[in-house]
């Protein structure tokens, strides 16, 4: 079976139905052991105190560094699950685009780390890091 084509498209389509999806996540850019993607902040991605939820957040971040996964995943695995997750929120935002870029920290054959920042306005909101293991 041919492996398909790892681009923003791919992931795009990929995700259709699912929470990545249903919170309007949008892979931007992928590319070797990196991964972007962008949400535009809607009513729904905030907390009843009428601030940013940090599921949102976390979202975005987790869907980035999952998807840098897949695309890096080493020969012979079928597939990933994260094991660990860790946010800390420096910051909101109320309106705009938050953007995300995961980057690869370690890309074994067992596990895989992923760090991603999440940014509204140019400014860091958001620093995540997750571990997958890799399944077989």
């Amino acid at each position: 079976m041919k492996k398909p084509a790892l681009t923003p498209e791919y992931f795009n389509s990929l995700q259709k139905t699912t929470l990545p999806a249903l919170l309007g996540v949008e892979v931007t850019q992928v590319g070797g052991d990196t991964l972007g993607a962008r949400m535009q902040i809607q009513a729904h991605h905030l907390a009843p105190n009428g601030f940013l939820h940090a599921a949102a957040v976390v979202t975005l971040a987790d869907t980035c560094c999952g998807y840098g996964c897949i695309a890096n995943l080493p020969e012979g695995a079928k597939g990933f699950t994260t094991i660990e997750l860790k946010s800390n929120h420096l910051g909101t935002a109320l309106e705009g685009t938050l953007e995300c870029e995961a980057k690869a920290v370690h890309m074994g054959r067992t596990t895989q780390v992923w760090d991603a920042t999440v940014k509204a306005g140019g400014k860091t909101i958001a620093l995540f890091r997750c571990t997958q293991i890799i399944l077989r």
